[in-house]
């Protein structure tokens, strides 16, 4: 039986919703001292998390929330671009369930061929 394994958690820091990761919009302030939007999660460096609505955005942005938590102000281009992110939904990766099924699909015909001699 396969380990299901659990869904990243992170908290808006505008609203303080708790959401799965790949539901907020990451920025990330790199070793570099840059600010960016981070659409892959995967950036190294100081990262917070906004939800992708507009009061959550106007918020975090408003209130200096976003500065505060990257210890950065915040360049014009960023504000844009998380505004700008919000029109685009978030690219869907395949549930986790999904991917193990299709993972043990493929190890399960590799077995098979195997058993039948076919390799």
């Amino acid at each position: 039986m396969p380990k299901v394994r659990r869904v990243p958690q992170r908290q808006c820091v505008a609203c303080g919703q708790v959401r799965a990761k790949r539901d907020l919009v990451r920025v990330v302030r790199t070793a570099q001292g840059d600010v960016r939007i981070d659409r892959t999660g995967k950036l190294s460096g100081r990262g917070a998390y906004v939800c992708p609505e507009t009061a959550c955005v106007d918020r975090a942005l408003g209130e200096g929330r976003l500065a505060r938590m990257l210890e950065r102000e915040m360049p014009d281009d960023i504000a844009q671009g998380l505004r700008d992110a919000m029109a685009r939904p978030a690219p869907q990766r395949p549930p986790m369930v999904h991917r193990i099924t299709l993972a043990q699909a493929a190890e399960s015909r590799e077995r098979s061929k195997h058993r039948g001699g076919l390799l």
